[in-house]
């Protein structure tokens, strides 16, 4: 079964018409999108998008063979004139299957939100699972395996590919493709890096996929540490490169700090950021986490760690510190890189960047400075990807 994407665009496409937006600046060439609809083997047309006519043609295909058209999208009818030829476009109620005389098996997937997604078996039984912008699947049920390809709007929906891993719908093995591609996010490397963090890709419109052919699905990393100044959206990227994973347990090393409301305010917004299937612990005792199996880990932060450490080695009075605070709290450090260099699981962290600015005051602040940039540079040794978070942007220093 072969799939050509006769667009992989949001519905008003990439650039936006009259969009004075940065993302809509540089979407040229094959940055640029038109409205997601895919050409399933020359006979199944899903969603009727404005120009699919010479969108298949500029790929080499035809919609002369068309037998069927299904839309995806919330609105009764399509909003362009049916080409000669084509037949009529319908949809299949929720749960329903079509069968069609090609050999293919349509069957409509219920989603959260208005719209229809369709799970696709080809006449070879290679399966593929296509979902509407801004939808993701509602009651899913075990499946007898991953889908072997799945399109998504992965940036605009995460939890949807959330749901179809914590039941197995999608698995190591299955080509996740980003389609319904806006200006949320800019094009070419930003969006390749993000998708990739994700185990996903992006195709240029015109693109034919084999359905069932080995392609190389980006390796999730498996430790990454994420470095940034305050309110430079470091956590904000640590959350997104775990949103599309169900189960994540949030690793919170702040503690509740009880009275002090404005901290209280910070953790509630981060609470309210999280999708609602992670789970959440407040501790600095990482090193049986990272030693257990179980879902990813988010660790946010080393740096909270590292004074919680401090507090306990006396690091702050310059005579504990001589009298084996310092010894005791590099062992801690080694201890903790030890734990992240064996670790089985998915470990993003996050950690401030510091020691760019105005040399601290106090030889306890310059101690704390020192300690963890000492501590970053460890940790970061132990990582396949470390990225650096600027301004909301993040740089990639490793992986």
């Amino acid at each position: 079964m072969d799939v050509t994407l006769l667009g992989t665009g949001a519905p008003a496409g990439l650039p936006r018409p009259d969009c004075p937006c940065a993302a809509c600046a540089v979407a040229q060439g094959e940055n640029a999108r038109a409205a997601t609809a895919l050409l399933v083997d020359g006979a199944l047309l899903l969603d009727l998008t404005p120009g699919a006519a010479f969108a298949a043609a500029r790929a080499g295909h035809s919609l002369g063979g068309v037998r069927q058209v299904l839309l995806s999208h919330p609105h009764d009818g399509p909003a362009v004139e049916v080409p000669a030829g084509l037949p009529q476009p319908g949809r299949v109620p929720d749960g329903r299957e079509l069968a069609l005389l090609t050999g293919h098996r349509v069957r409509a997937v219920a989603m959260d939100a208005p719209g229809t997604g369709y799970a696709v078996t080809g006449p070879d039984g290679q399966r593929l699972l296509y979902l509407p912008p801004g939808g993701a699947p509602a009651g899913l049920e075990e499946p007898a395996g991953s889908y072997d390809l799945v399109l998504a709007d992965v940036v605009g929906r995460p939890d949807a590919l959330a749901r179809l891993r914590a039941v197995g719908a999608a698995g190591p093995t299955t080509d996740v493709v980003a389609v319904h591609l806006g200006h949320d996010v800019p094009p070419g490397r930003e969006l390749a890096r993000r998708l990739a963090a994700a185990g996903a890709r992006a195709v240029p419109d015109g693109t034919t996929l084999m359905v069932g052919v080995y392609e190389d699905v980006p390796d999730v990393p498996r430790r990454t540490l994420v470095l940034g100044g305050a309110r430079s959206g470091k956590s904000v990227e640590a959350e997104r490169r775990l949103a599309s994973f169900p189960d994540v347990l949030y690793v919170a090393t702040g503690g509740s700090r009880g009275g002090d409301t404005e901290w209280a305010a910070r953790v509630s917004a981060h609470r309210e950021r999280r999708p609602g299937s992670w789970r959440t612990v407040e501790t600095c005792d990482l090193v049986p986490l990272l030693g257990d199996d179980g879902p990813p880990l988010l660790v946010d932060c080393l740096s909270l760690w590292l004074t919680d450490a401090m507090d306990d080695v006396g690091a702050w009075d310059d005579a504990e510190w001589a009298d084996g605070g310092e010894r005791a709290l590099r062992d801690r450090v080694r201890e903790l890189t030890e734990a992240v260099r064996a670790t089985r699981r998915t470990v993003v962290a996050v950690s401030n960047e510091v020691g760019s600015g105005i040399v601290p005051a106090t030889a306890s602040g310059r101690r704390y400075r020192d300690e963890l940039g000492r501590l970053n540079a460890a940790f970061a040794d132990e990582c396949e990807q470390v990225l650096l978070v600027v301004a909301g942007q993040a740089l990639a220093l490793r992986g």
